[in-house]
């Protein structure tokens, strides 16, 4: 099965839909002093602490789809000097993953400081995120390569893995670049852009 074909058949899974069941593990409730004893809303303010990078994540339009894809992503790594792999975490309810699976590629563009407008912009739901944004394609994928940004990695899908309430998407770097600019990267922090 191709890269495309997984991360499809990862959607499938995730998503209702015809596919061959999987083993599950056996099921039984949760007990009252099993659960951890982690307030949500503590949870997010004291991980708000940590400062985060922030991307956005597009992809070429997928046969059958009208444009490309993105979404704007703060939780995104580097995974693995050799073999090149990157990773980022998208929500499980994210209406833009399923596009990005169905076209098998990716591409992760670093924004820089002056690019929180643009951020903002590609984590809205509905909306056409590439409207008045200018992009040329990334070299292998073809997914949009954002004008401006500090630094660009292209990808193929690797591998999918559940995390919770999210998905973890492994990509192989085909290609990547980087401005030579010295302009300081977009950070999130504590809700608000640095």
């Amino acid at each position: 099965m191709g890269h495309a074909g997984m991360a499809a058949a990862a959607v499938r899974y995730l998503r209702a839909g015809p596919v061959e069941p999987l083993p599950r593990p056996e099921l039984r409730c949760v007990r009252d002093d099993e659960r951890a004893p982690v307030d949500p809303a503590e949870f997010r303010r004291v991980l708000g602490a940590f400062a985060s990078g922030v991307t956005v994540v597009t992809a070429p339009a997928a046969e059958g789809e009208q444009g490309p894809a993105g979404f704007a992503c703060q939780s995104f790594s580097s995974l693995s000097l050799d073999p090149p792999l990157v990773a980022f975490m998208v929500g499980r309810t994210s209406t833009t993953w399923p596009r990005i699976a169905r076209a098998g590629v990716f591409c992760v563009n670093v924004l820089g400081a002056g690019q929180a407008a643009l951020c903002r912009a590609f984590a809205v739901r509905g909306a056409d995120k590439f409207a008045g944004v200018c992009h040329t394609p990334a070299p292998v994928s073809g997914a949009p390569r954002l004008t401006g940004a500090l630094a660009w990695i292209d990808c193929t899908i690797h591998a999918v893995h559940t995390g919770g309430d999210h998905l973890i998407v492994v990509g192989r770097v085909d290609a990547l670049g980087a401005t030579d600019d010295d302009e300081r990267p977009l950070l999130f922090h504590r809700g608000r852009f640095l």
